[in-house]
């Protein structure tokens, strides 16, 4: 099979980048330095809004971002009730003109709306063909496709059906997310004709990742066979490195949880408290000593055999060999 030209790919004129590459969004993980760092290497990459503990913070990193790097840059927003600064981090995101934003985990319909009405493109995560077509209708400038093989949040659908399923479904560009961690991979995933891919795992053992050198050891150490999918840390499927604690507390919610999860009044309160523990879990053990080591990670784990700069990474993906 002959090569795919990466400069030739779709996402690449969609955003005026080099390689059509997003470095994907991740929780505690991403961080303006290594958002610099992609764009230098000539790929782009997002960062969670909810990465930043207030809006002014999350206003003070796009700037700086924008001061060390001549690039365009996203930023991943939560838009369903969980997040309670949805409607601040939207705001700061359209005043500063981020190049887009990738939404997640609710309706992008408001989102939509106020980031075209000043110029900004929308990238939407799906998981199936109902949803594509939903958002493109909403007028989404992309789908990203997150299969079955990505970290995080994972779909249930293998990359092999939904992005030929997507194709057929869609008209705006399809960029998947999940099973790309080298050259061969990704040349692989691009050969289905997509526009595009979002890279998260192998990025967290980067240099420039703030988390503990525990943590990009262990996604060193550890392998595919490792990786989890938990339920107890945002209420919806997540996948998470298997490591002792992990197996001590169990990856499936206990019969209270599940009955609180589903009442009517009260699950939304406790999506958002059973989040924002989750959330503080993965944060103790993302920054700090903790024998509660529940740590996000994907499958392409298994592409990570040691700790390097993020140009480093960008250049073993798009080898050409």
């Amino acid at each position: 099979m002959e090569n795919v030209q990466l400069e030739n790919a779709p996402l690449c004129s969609l955003l005026g980048i080099k390689y059509p590459i997003i470095m994907a969004p991740m929780f505690l993980v991403s961080n303006a330095e290594m958002i610099i760092a992609g764009i230098q290497s000539g790929i782009t990459g997002a960062i969670p809004a909810l990465n930043y503990r207030t809006t002014e913070e999350l206003r003070t990193a796009i700037r700086f971002i924008r001061s060390k790097a001549d690039g365009p840059f996203g930023i991943n927003l939560i838009v369903n009730k969980s997040n309670f600064l949805y409607k601040e981090q939207l705001q700061i995101i359209c005043e500063e003109k981020v190049d887009f934003i990738i939404t997640s985990l609710g309706s992008p319909e408001e989102t939509i709306l106020a980031a075209h009405a000043v110029g900004v493109k929308v990238f939407c995560d799906v998981t199936d063909v109902r949803y594509a077509q939903k958002v493109e209708s909403l007028g989404a400038d992309a789908v990203i496709a997150v299969n079955k093989e990505a970290g995080g949040h994972a779909g249930n659908i293998s990359y092999h059906e939904l992005i030929p399923a997507l194709q057929k479904a869609v008209k705006i560009p399809v960029i998947s997310a999940g099973g790309v961690g080298d050259a061969r991979s990704l040349q692989k995933m691009m050969a289905l004709g997509i526009a595009g891919v979002s890279v998260g795992t192998i990025f967290i053992a980067s240099e420039e990742s703030g988390v503990t050198p525990e943590y990009k050891q262990a996604c060193v150490d550890y392998s595919a066979k490792d990786i989890v999918m938990t339920t107890k840390l945002s209420g919806s499927p997540c996948t998470v490195i298997n490591t002792p604690y992990v197996k001590e507390i169990g990856t499936q919610q206990n019969w209270l949880e599940k009955i609180l999860n589903k009442n009517k009044r009260l699950k939304k309160w406790f999506k958002a408290f059973t989040f924002y523990k989750g959330m503080k879990k993965l944060q103790n053990a993302a920054f700090g000593a903790t024998y509660k080591t529940v740590w996000c990670a994907g499958p392409t784990i298994d592409y990570i055999h040691s700790i390097r700069p993020v140009k480093e990474i960008v250049q073993e993906l798009v080898k050409n060999d």
